[in-house]
């Protein structure tokens, strides 16, 4: 009889862990809309990409990437990125500037999204040490009431500024995480690698027109906006590259965003495969 009853209950007990496991995972619940997992980027303008943008406004830019990578792997759920991002944006401004209420609290099933904020906090939000940590918090709060099902992702800021203020930045992102049980998606160093290949190989060229020697002007007309010659990679360097300042923009150009783009899939798809799979056996 003992013999006869043990596969039957390390079955029941199989299903008990199960059930467990699905119960104390708020993640494995969907939220997706439209039958797609949906993703969303908060950030600034390093995430935005503005200036991309109006040189090619056809793109593919960040979240079309992340779109057709995720595709590409195959085996991954359909999938929708969202990215509302804002240049010179900070975590108070995105409340203060109503644009959190706007634009992001009521999207509508959103599975994960990647939260990258730093830079600007630390250039316009006083007592930055103090405060950045705290709106950070306070943003992990209201995405949590917003989206309940969504699995919140701090990210590192790329290295847009010294070592020094990146680490002091990125520092603090690691500290809050540490606080709200909550995993860090490090993009720094990923960056930081492929800066080695070329150190000014993924930001655009932006210099002030006035700038430019004389007898280049008209050399530069085609790629003025708004006063400055702004160009999406090394098309003038061989000729301009020793203007003083020519490379001081570090904003990502298409191969920047490019690096996030291919990077955060890797960080991604993983994740995607293990909630397919747990969900999966919960059928």
């Amino acid at each position: 009889m003992n013999l006869l009853r043990r596969p039957l209950m390390k079955t029941i007990f199989s299903l008990l862990l199960l059930t467990t496991f699905l119960l104390w995972q708020p993640s494995l619940t969907l939220a997706e809309h439209d039958g797609k997992i949906q993703i969303l980027l908060l950030g600034d303008s390093t995430t935005e990409g503005s200036i991309p943008r109006r040189l090619k406004p056809e793109g593919p830019h960040l979240e079309s990437v992340m779109e057709q990578l995720l595709a590409a792997e195959g085996d991954l759920p359909p999938c929708h990125v969202i990215n509302s991002s804002l240049s010179g944006e900070y975590i108070k401004r995105l409340f203060d500037s109503g644009r959190y209420d706007r634009d992001a609290a009521k999207l509508p099933g959103v599975d994960y999204v990647f939260i990258r904020y730093g830079l600007n906090d630390r250039a316009k939000r006083e007592n930055f040490t103090e405060n950045f940590p705290k709106d950070f918090h306070d943003l992990l709060a209201r995405l949590r009431k917003d989206h309940p099902n969504a699995v919140l992702v701090p990210m590192t800021v790329i290295p847009f500024s010294n070592e020094e203020v990146s680490k002091e930045i990125n520092d603090l992102v690691f500290q809050v995480a540490k606080e709200e049980n909550l995993e860090v998606f490090d993009i720094y160093p990923r960056y930081a690698a492929e800066l080695k290949k070329g150190f000014n190989m993924l930001n655009y060229r932006r210099y002030p027109v006035e700038k430019v020697p004389e007898k280049y002007q008209d050399l530069v007309k085609p790629f003025i906006m708004g006063g400055r010659v702004v160009v999406m990679a090394n098309e003038l360097d061989p000729i301009l590259g020793d203007l003083p300042g020519w490379y001081s923009d570090r904003h990502p150009n298409l191969a920047g965003y490019n690096v996030i783009a291919d990077e955060t899939v890797k960080y991604l798809a993983p994740k995607l495969r293990a909630r397919k799979s747990v969900e999966k056996s919960g059928k």
